[in-house]
């Protein structure tokens, strides 16, 4: 079995707002054996598109190279709006040694709750991803339900929305498509897509997800 560690700490502070909630890293990002194009950042492997669709939301002219200035330009960006990222996944075991969120087991999760309870301005928590076994959003309502605290749905439109209290606080939680290419087979699938394609073949799976991070993100910050 190999042994999956999430290589960065959480990067949070007490201005964030909002904070981006995945699971873990490529394997490779806990050996440093990056790929071409690789950031040794939050969400900095090259098949992942969330940099990629800030840096065109926000004009942000990132370079796709590991360097301590790239890595100072994302961080950057996300002291500026506010935003902070902890994913839930501290480790997990691998019989496969891939990223795929479905094949982690002997999960092991921060403890969310609390950096809730530490970090008091944190208003959203957006989750990379839909729900779906082992992903974010499943393991965060499973700490939910293990303590008893109800999630109420605001929108069943995509980006789903729902709200819950914790510490005396409303929060809301925002389901985003996955930045992952792992996630273009089901936004295949979706009508909206289909109705997009249908109307202009240049439109990507990349299009659909800047549409929705743009009016998440844009909204927000």
């Amino acid at each position: 079995m190999f042994y999956h560690f999430h290589p960065y700490e959480p990067f949070l502070n007490h201005t964030n707002k909002r904070i981006i909630v995945g699971t873990l890293p490529p394997p490779r990002f806990c050996n440093k054996e990056f790929k071409k194009n690789d950031v040794d950042f939050c969400y900095g492997s090259k098949d992942n598109l969330l940099w990629q669709a800030f840096d065109k939301i926000f004009n942000l002219k990132l370079s796709f190279q590991n360097t301590t200035e790239e890595i100072t330009k994302r961080k950057e960006f996300l002291i500026k709006n506010q935003i902070g990222i902890c994913d839930i996944v501290e480790s997990c075991k691998r019989e496969k040694i891939d990223a795929s969120d479905i094949g982690m087991r002997e999960v092991i999760l921060r403890d969310i709750l609390d950096y809730l309870k530490e970090y008091k301005n944190i208003q959203t928590i957006i989750f990379t991803g839909g729900l779906c076994k082992n992903s974010p959003e499943y393991f965060f309502r499973q700490v939910l339900k293990k303590e008893n605290i109800p999630l109420k749905l605001i929108s069943e439109n995509i980006p789903k929305k729902h709200e819950f209290i914790y510490d005396k606080r409303n929060i809301q939680t925002i389901s985003l498509t996955s930045p992952s290419n792992a996630a273009n087979r089901s936004i295949g699938a979706n009508k909206y897509y289909k109705k997009m394609k249908k109307e202009n073949q240049n439109y990507t799976s990349f299009d659909f997800r800047l549409e929705q991070y743009e009016k998440v993100f844009k909204e927000l910050c």
